[in-house]
């Protein structure tokens, strides 16, 4: 049997615009985009997301560079049009504040733009206000962006009417974002003013902060056996103290250690991953910005003899996903490393019972965790074998499979994080 002329026609407009929508014979369409830092080249390599499968496609003219050098974070601002990527930099020498410090060559937070077919095109570059940039977070409206320095500017030895003092703090500096270009603009902290008067452009936080965690109206940064809130000004961005804290979650002498903070899917709970003790804490979360634990929350690791670096909580609320790093004699193993799955019961965590094993087995060293924009698949970018996992995830069971044609997708050397966005 031959085609009509115009079933031809009709056959080729609709293998036309096929194309145009990013779909094949084995896939449903572009559903997002995927942007993933490789720290070697200072790269981000770029993926179209396949509705059908899952699987990842390289975006054209990936990898881009990152704007600057050994990227560490990057975040999309909610709407998808900007991308921020945060270079810590590298050649620093020392600590700031001591003799013989050199400050890293190649920091700030890289502006990008997001094109229709999630190419990125770099706008400009960013100073936060402290040293050593390591984590990045937009509030919930996407109007403010934080930046999270673990040596404030006042770090070291610090002059005083009565003598000096030691400031080992972090610090917090806040940008508001321009919603058409993108652009930052330094947030004052009106409450500490230079020698001049005029406001500065910081907020000192913790010591030793290693990552940020925000509700609605909550700033939280992680230090590794404590929590420091700080109330989120809904008018201009700036930062203020929580009287609930700092929140003590444990002791250095048993060994703990909390590798990362999870604050997502509306902030009714904190989960608190511990690479210490291999353990997990779910706290409940206030309007104060306190942290309670929950009764009984305290969960061992489903995977055992591990170190847990990040979570993320499923879309709907019902699962929470661990990711896991395996250390053989202190070397972080090229093998075993995992995702461990958790049922949320008012907060409690109990490990999914799934018939064919929990938890399941990712690329060597994942770093972060993210899901995609349609709450279908889960990746991880795993940072000793420079690959992405994804997985599909059972919304009603929380159980996760390998995807359809192959779970594994190599990307640029040395992944950190991973971020993704819907359609643009």
């Amino acid at each position: 049997m031959t085609f009509s002329k115009i079933g031809r026609i009709v056959t080729a407009l609709v293998a036309s615009a096929a194309l145009g929508l990013g779909m094949t014979a084995c896939g449903g369409g572009t559903i997002g985009y995927m942007w993933i830092l490789g720290t070697y080249y200072s790269q981000i390599t770029g993926y179209k997301i396949d509705d059908y499968t899952g699987n990842l496609t390289a975006i054209e003219h990936s990898p881009f560079s990152s704007g600057g050098s050994n990227p560490q974070m990057l975040v999309v601002k909610p709407g998808g049009r900007f991308l921020y990527v945060l270079n810590a930099g590298t050649g620093q020498v020392g600590t700031p504040g001591q003799p013989g410090y050199v400050a890293a060559k190649g920091t700030g937070i890289a502006e990008f733009e997001i094109g229709g077919g999630g190419e990125l095109t770099y706008q400009q570059t960013y100073f936060s206000q402290g040293t050593d940039p390591i984590y990045l977070s937009f509030d919930s409206t996407g109007n403010y962006l934080y930046v999270l320095d673990k040596y404030s500017p006042n770090y070291g030895n610090v002059a005083t009417p009565g003598g000096t003092a030691l400031d080992y703090n972090g610090d917090v500096t806040a940008f508001s974002v321009a919603s058409d270009t993108g652009e930052l603009t330094l947030v004052a902290n009106p409450t500490i003013l230079n020698s001049n008067g005029t406001p500065t452009y910081y907020f000192e936080v913790g010591q030793s902060p290693v990552m940020l965690g925000r509700t609605a109206s909550c700033l939280y940064t992680l230090s590794p056996q404590s929590v420091y809130p700080y109330v989120i000004s809904s008018t201009t961005g700036a930062l203020s103290v929580a009287a609930t804290g700092p929140i003590v979650i444990g002791t250095a002498a048993s060994g703990m250690n909390l590798t990362s903070i999870n604050t997502s899917n509306g902030g009714s709970y904190t989960f608190l991953t511990d690479g210490g003790l291999n353990q997990i804490y779910s706290e409940q979360t206030s309007g104060t910005c306190n942290l309670t634990p929950v009764s009984g929350s305290n969960s061992t690791n489903v995977a055992a003899n591990t170190i847990p670096v990040n979570s993320l909580t499923s879309a709907n609320g019902k699962f929470l996903y661990v990711i896991n790093q395996v250390t053989t004699g202190g070397v972080t193993s090229t093998q075993e490393s995992s995702i461990s799955a958790f049922n949320i019961i008012n907060g409690q965590l109990s490990g999914l019972a799934d018939p064919k094993g929990n938890p399941y087995a990712v690329g060597s060293g994942p770093v972060c965790i993210v899901e995609d924009p349609s709450d279908q698949y889960i990746y991880t970018s795993n940072g000793i074998d420079s690959t992405v996992t994804g997985k599909i995830a059972d919304q009603n069971t929380g159980y996760l499979a390998d995807l359809s044609h192959g779970s594994v997708f190599p990307t640029s050397m040395k992944p950190s994080c991973l971020a993704v966005s819907g359609n643009i």
